[in-house]
């Protein structure tokens, strides 16, 4: 999901493109489509934001999600909130099946790796993580609160939740996740005395988003704070932003080495 260097991205159209029209074969008619295989998985191997590698892979379950992601059609669904939803829970299936695959973004290079050089398919058509929240979630949407729905199996990354996205409750679930990343002294910090706000690197990388919906990134992140005597503060006075290095390791139990399954899906 997350900060790849400059010189890795170089080159990005050659590596990969973005589907604007998708032809499944054995389509699934959206209608017909639910997220519920995903969520049973969740539900299963994920806990307080850890994620049981292992135990993902021996259910079933995921590779079935993932071939059901195959057979549908996302521009077909008929309304924003089911793509959003769609999209998100892609993501987030696709990065845990790329860690499962023996990709790691703990690197320069595995970051390279991870989020451009695996594609995933969906709909009949190719894609890499990269493109998937660069040209689609991010430049479709134009949602910031997706920064802190989709997970890159890090540990600074939002946490995995233990369901899915759903379209009839989206709203409620992005404000959820929102402030759960906001409100967590290990991803976000404020000193009141020395009018430093301590930041998430996603807050640097995606500035441009959250200013673009607030004004600033301060200003968006006031809407999620639950302490209201900070809110308080931060409309009262000048913070200065530094940003938290951002921890790359696993989120989660490692899963067991195998051979890669190749590079598509």
């Amino acid at each position: 999901m997350r900060w790849i260097l400059i010189v890795l991205v170089t080159g990005l159209t050659a590596c990969s493109s973005v589907p604007t029209s998708f032809t499944p074969t054995s389509p699934l008619p959206p209608q017909e489509f639910l997220h519920k295989l995903w969520e049973q998985v969740l539900a299963a191997h994920v806990h307080n934001g850890i994620v049981d590698y292992p135990g993902m892979q021996g259910d079933d379950r995921l590779p079935a999600y993932l071939a059901q992601l195959d057979r549908v059609d996302p521009n077909a669904f008929a309304t924003r909130s089911d793509r959003l939803a769609f999209w998100i829970n892609a993501y987030n299936v696709f990065a845990v099946k790329g860690i499962l695959d023996q990709y790691s973004p703990a690197s320069y290079i595995g970051r390279y790796r991870y989020f451009i050089g695996r594609d995933y398919r969906v709909g009949g058509a190719f894609i890499n993580l990269y493109d998937l929240e660069r040209q689609v979630l991010i430049k479709q949407f134009q949602e910031p609160l997706i920064h802190f729905a989709i997970v890159c199996a890090s540990t600074s990354c939002p946490k995995l939740q233990p369901w899915t996205y759903e379209p009839e409750q989206l709203g409620v679930q992005l404000d959820q996740v929102a402030r759960q990343f906001i409100n967590d002294p290990t991803r976000n910090r404020f000193d009141r005395t020395r009018k430093v706000a301590s930041l998430s690197m996603i807050f640097k990388w995606f500035e441009s988003d959250f200013s673009g919906a607030a004004g600033s990134v301060l200003a968006y992140i006031i809407r999620y704070i639950n302490d209201p005597e900070l809110v308080h503060d931060l409309m009262q006075s000048t913070y200065r932003i530094e940003y938290l290095d951002y921890d790359w390791t696993l989120n989660g139990i490692p899963p067991e080495e195998h051979d890669h399954a190749g590079t598509s899906g």
